[in-house]
């Protein structure tokens, strides 16, 4: 007798289901809206890199400037996806799910709230990335960010409200026109009531917010949002008291403290110096790195300069007027002009502007006698030759007479002075430097 045996096999256990929000969160509208903000304010940083890629406070002050753009359309997207049930006409349908009227809303408004959110984050991190390589001092700048990223997700939750609550296709071009007119006429206004409840409101030029200002702003945009989605859909209206109260309290202290809000950077009141030169040389903190590059420019002053008297201690980048004994630096900021990524865009000129605020240029008119710009001429011709000056030259010696004979006049002058054996140009520089400290015309020794 045979024994037959027979193997029972399990059924294989059924793929897990996906959860039912899953598609809104990877494959709906969200991650697409999440894309246009990372897209829109990428490209708008990319137009203008040369004005903040090399300095971590100017990229700070372009991506909290790019939420003027960022915010409308935050809430454009947010608007979009709650106008969508009306434009599939499956409200009545949504109707009959036992999920009550502010689940089914979250469960919609979250994802593109997310993302738009998950976009700017994306951007600020690429913005420091392209900005790090070429970095001279200083360091990065990401106070403002908390505040930056509630602001677009209440954006996107408050215009989901709107969509939902106005019925037109519309709404959403509308709101984001709307949007970003206002908040660009708070923006610019320096007058504005309530201009710092605003969160495109940018830092005065280098300043920095308090500690406590991004959250303040977080729980004034956030609150708002949060109390109009629950005043929409929550069974108990009342709930939307408490976020509502939340966002008065930080509105108050926001509007309350003004321009408390931001103080001077510390380390844009430091400056970091070559003192082997003379005059020595020196830079703001914030671009450190820059140091030896002026200096290089510079050399060819410094050592023409060598055992001359009455100049100025250094040259200063404090970002106002000299003090006493110094001379402004020529302006390494904004970036974009004199500076890009960096690096001096052209060093011939920065000489020449260096030299000239030597020259004491901030004297009264009636003290640039026609003696005195002469030998201004052949001293700036001197330290700091330029291409734009011999251009200029070029342009004269085709001029009328009177051009051309302003020109053989400079011509001699600058070869008088460069003829000048090394102790009588020394001795004829520091006379000079004396003269043009005091504003003294007078006091200029002729050429």
């Amino acid at each position: 007798m045979t024994l037959v045996t027979e193997q029972v096999t399990e059924p294989a256990a059924a793929p897990r289901a996906a959860h039912p929000l899953r598609a809104e969160w990877v494959r709906g509208f969200a991650p697409w809206a999440g894309a246009a903000v990372l897209l829109t304010v990428g490209v708008t940083l990319w137009a203008k890199a040369d004005q903040w890629q090399g300095g971590w406070s100017e990229t700070a002050g372009q991506v909290h400037s790019a939420m003027l753009i960022a915010l409308p359309l935050a809430a454009a997207a947010g608007c979009w996806q709650g106008g969508r049930e009306r434009r599939r006409r499956t409200e009545e349908l949504w109707g009959t799910t036992v999920r009550p009227p502010l689940a089914r809303l979250l469960a919609a408004a979250l994802p593109v709230t997310v993302w738009v959110a998950v976009g700017y984050l994306l951007t600020v991190a690429l913005a420091q990335l392209a900005t790090w390589p070429y970095a001279q001092g200083d360091h990065a700048h990401l106070t403002l960010v908390p505040g930056d990223t509630v602001a677009l997700a209440a954006g996107a939750l408050t215009g989901h409200v709107v969509g939902r609550a106005v019925p037109t296709r519309l709404a959403a071009p509308l709101l984001a026109m709307a949007g970003y007119v206002c908040l660009g006429m708070v923006t610019t206004d320096l007058s504005a009531p309530g201009r710092v409840l605003s969160p495109t409101v940018p830092p005065f030029a280098g300043g920095l917010p308090v500690w406590w200002q991004p959250w303040a702003m977080a729980v004034w945009t956030g609150g708002l949002a949060v109390a109009a989605a629950l005043a929409y859909a929550a069974r108990r209206r009342v709930t939307a008291v408490l976020p509502l109260a939340a966002a008065l309290v930080a509105g108050t202290l926001l509007a309350q403290t003004g321009n408390g809000l931001w103080h001077a950077d510390p380390i844009a009141r430091r400056q970091v110096c070559d003192t082997s030169v003379t005059p020595a040389v020196c830079v703001n903190a914030r671009y450190a790195g820059m140091l030896p590059q002026v200096r290089d420019a510079l050399s060819g002053v410094t050592d023409k300069l060598d055992s001359v008297r009455n100049l100025p201690v250094r040259w200063a980048d404090h970002g106002g007027a000299p003090r006493a004994g110094e001379a402004v630096l020529p302006g390494i900021t904004p970036l974009g002009w004199s500076a890009v990524r960096g690096r001096l865009t052209d060093p011939e000129q920065f000489a020449w502007e260096a030299v000239a605020a030597l020259e004491g240029y901030d004297c009264p008119e009636g003290t640039w006698t026609a003696r005195v710009r002469r030998a201004d001429d052949a001293v700036e011709y001197y330290l700091a030759p330029t291409s734009t000056r011999k251009a200029i030259d070029e342009d004269d010696a085709r001029g009328d007479t009177a051009q051309r004979a302003d020109l053989r006049e400079r011509r001699a002058a600058r070869a008088r002075l460069a003829g000048m054996d090394e102790r009588t140009r020394q001795e004829w520089l520091s006379a000079y430097f004396a003269a043009r400290a005091d504003c003294d015309a007078k006091g200029v020794p002729a050429l």
